[in-house]
């Protein structure tokens, strides 16, 4: 019989997940700690406080 077994499958899936969505985790913040979109940021958090109205 194979040496993979359900535990054996699923400890990887596991792993493999917690790297996965740690990585993706780690490119979004990268991407908001960005210098270059610290404007964009800035802008987007003043629009609720904006009095234009948006037609």
């Amino acid at each position: 019989m194979s040496g993979l077994t359900y535990e054996t499958v699923a400890r990887i899936a596991q792993q493999g997940g917690l790297i996965y969505f740690g990585l993706i985790f780690l490119a979004g913040v990268v991407y908001a700690l960005r210098p270059s979109k610290k404007a964009e940021f800035q802008h987007a958090a003043r629009m609720p406080l904006d009095d234009e109205e948006l037609v």
